[in-house]
């Protein structure tokens, strides 16, 4: 628990910022960031776009070249890979100023004492065995940056290619895929299709989504594929993929991908294995309906493809937005619909 003085220190140096030098780790390039003092954390973000590129406990920075400039600073042991160059005296004196009321606050137990405080860290860890690791795995797939849920995300799809092969890539069916994620999903979506049965699509961490070949090459008209798509990034903004995997992949690896900003070599594996056997559950019917009507695309194609009896989806195919009539744009052309669908077919020879 944090101390009176240090919540005194913290609140005093909150709304702080200040320039910096950050560096990911070793051979990466030095970066400008912008540094403020948060809730008991350093937070690093990128000048430009205001993201957050990483966040330090503040109690835990450790300063490198104590009495030189720019100080430098690691978050934690020295052996750490990412550094902080800063050269700003109030900030400086900040994270000084932090460190000692947390050496003042730190308890100086007699016997007696003693004795209690070992009580209460009894009690402390009883709780936590409950309470602490998922706790921490929703706490590190909130702030995980987007460098790191892409990254998890590419060893996720490493996985799943070694089952299904590598994703189809035919350029004209590519730059319509594109095309259908910028439509539908937003800007930095990204879409493949694997070249096997999927039985519907799945959101991967860092906003990548897949789906199988049966999708597209086996359909008469677009609305089913993309409905999975819509489908699948509905699912996505219900439950966090990131919190899945690291629910997956344990307390342990939470707490790496929190202080190092990677998980440990084989936390993941079989997850993919298992992403292909157990589909996520759907979203709500309210959140499909609104995220169908926002993509332009109508819901029963998509709920007929999971029950032609239509009788467990009968909310998806009586609430359709679209139900008396087609969007006014459609969300591909006839022509791009041909290109989509021979995507997994391989590219023509150059003439």
């Amino acid at each position: 628990m944090v101390g009176r003085r240090v919540v005194t220190a913290l609140n005093a140096f909150q709304r702080l910022e200040s320039p910096g030098v950050w560096r990911e780790g070793p051979g990466a390039r030095l970066q400008d960031v912008v540094v403020s003092v948060g809730d008991a954390t350093l937070v690093l973000s990128d000048p430009r776009s205001e993201r957050p590129l990483s966040h330090w406990s503040l109690p835990a920075v450790t300063r490198l070249n104590p009495g030189q400039r720019p100080a430098i600073f690691a978050p934690g042991p020295p052996d750490n890979d990412e550094i902080l160059e800063i050269d700003d005296d109030l900030m400086i004196s900040a994270i000084e100023k932090v460190h000692l009321a947390i050496r003042a606050s730190r308890p100086r137990p007699g016997r007696v004492r003693g004795g209690l405080v070992a009580a209460a860290v009894l009690a402390l860890v009883a709780a936590g065995v409950v309470w602490l690791p998922g706790a921490v795995i929703r706490h590190a797939a909130l702030i995980a940056p987007p460098a790191q849920r892409e990254a998890v995300g590419r060893q996720i799809l490493a996985q799943l290619e070694t089952s299904t092969g590598a994703p189809c890539a035919r350029a004209a069916g590519s730059a319509v895929l594109d095309r259908v994620a910028q439509r539908t999903l937003g800007p930095d979506a990204r879409l493949m299709v694997l070249p096997t049965t999927l039985r519907g699509a799945r959101a991967l961490p860092g906003k990548l989504i897949v789906l199988g070949n049966e999708l597209v090459a086996g359909q008469a008209a677009p609305e089913i594929a993309i409905g999975h798509v819509v489908a699948a990034r509905a699912g996505a903004d219900a439950q966090d993929p990131l919190g899945a995997v690291l629910g997956y992949a344990g307390f342990r690896a939470a707490v790496r991908l929190l202080t190092s900003g990677t998980l440990p070599d084989g936390a993941l594996a079989g997850y993919g294995e298992a992403l292909l056997s157990h589909p996520p559950d759907r979203a709500p019917d309210e959140a499909l309906l609104t995220a169908f009507q926002a993509a332009g695309i109508p819901t029963t194609p998509y709920a007929r493809s999971i029950d032609p009896s239509g009788e467990s989806v009968l909310g998806l195919i009586e609430a359709d937005p679209f139900r008396m009539g087609a969007p006014e744009t459609p969300v591909l052309t006839d022509g791009e619909w041909v290109q989509l669908q021979r995507i997994c077919d391989p590219d023509p020879p150059p003439a």
